[in-house]
């Protein structure tokens, strides 16, 4: 009798050590993610640790970095996505920790407003700074510790790589040259064992809105929030939970995809794909290396032989 007692004590704790061992398997696997102070880079943050990742969370103010701090699994670093010393010091942090690094999340963005003639070069170069030099010193940076990990990349783009608006043109370019970065970067990497994806997100929550707005003068501030309209209110956009649930799959599943687009608001992503094909007729009308109909249709056949089928 006391041996089948002993036996049956055994049995029901063993799902406790397992998902014990399961949670301490996630939390072997550290996550850097850039510009977690709000939105989409907070929402990831949070999905992360909850899911018992390690996460280095950089923020650049005190009040943000405070409470990253005080979620549980996370690390709070003071860090700003355009400064070398800044990433420099996250560098020698995390490498002095010992846990490695197998994911970095290249998320820190700003939005800017206003056409090119009405734009200054100063917020032009703010946009390409932040957007597109910061997540290259990033890569530089980390993808030493991300490849002895042989782990994983994810920059985190905008359908705005994908479509245009002229009243967007700094932020629009910065995104298509995250596309450009991933594609690229892929091809670098995947021989090392390394796998980068992209995840472009619609509207969603953030701060980038008022950040944007606070970096103008008044009379460009002005214009802004007229080019905005009475109707814009952030806090009416959806929470970026969709958003941290993809760049959760890109880093972890075993195959992950190289985009992700995410988007609940109506039409974007058709919007989006109609794009895509409209680019593609461009490339291939009018000149002596022009395809035939049946000729592109066999192509985007084979595309989606391969694709994979449509998840709820």
């Amino acid at each position: 009798m006391r041996l089948f007692v002993t036996i049956l004590c055994i049995l029901i704790a063993a799902p406790s050590f397992a998902g014990e061992e399961a949670a301490g398997q996630n939390i072997s696997k550290a996550v850097l993610v850039t510009g977690a102070s709000s939105g989409i880079g907070r929402r990831i943050t949070e999905r992360l640790a909850a899911q018992g990742y390690f996460v280095y969370a950089t923020a650049r103010k005190d009040e943000d970095l405070k409470a990253l701090g005080a979620i549980r699994n996370v690390q709070a670093l003071r860090l700003d996505v355009t400064r070398p010393a800044d990433i420099a010091a996250a560098v020698e942090s995390i490498s002095k920790a010992g846990r490695g690094l197998y994911g970095l999340v290249n998320n820190a963005g700003v939005a800017t407003l206003g056409t090119i003639d009405e734009m200054s070069l100063e917020e032009f170069d703010v946009c390409m700074k932040v957007n597109v030099y910061g997540p290259v010193m990033m890569i530089k940076a980390f993808q030493p510790l991300v490849i002895a990990g042989r782990g994983r990349i994810v920059n985190i783009g905008s359908i705005s790589g994908v479509l245009a608006s002229s009243r967007i043109p700094a932020y629009v370019t910065s995104k298509h040259a995250i596309e450009g970065l991933t594609d690229s970067l892929a091809a670098q990497l995947a021989p090392l064992g390394v796998r980068v994806s992209v995840v472009e997100p619609g509207n969603y929550r953030s701060s980038m809105d008022d950040n944007m707005l606070a970096r103008l003068p008044p009379d460009a501030k002005a214009k802004a929030i007229e080019a905005l309209g009475p109707q814009f209110d952030v806090s009416k956009l959806p929470e970026p939970y969709e958003v941290a649930v993809a760049v959760e799959h890109a880093l972890f599943d075993p195959n992950p995809k190289r985009r992700y687009v995410v988007s609940s608001e109506p039409g974007i992503v058709e919007k989006t794909m109609r794009k895509q094909i409209e680019q593609l007729v461009q490339l291939n009308e009018g000149h002596r290396y022009t395809l035939d109909r049946a000729a592109l249709i066999e192509m985007l056949d084979e595309a989606l032989a391969t694709s994979r089928p449509r998840t709820e």
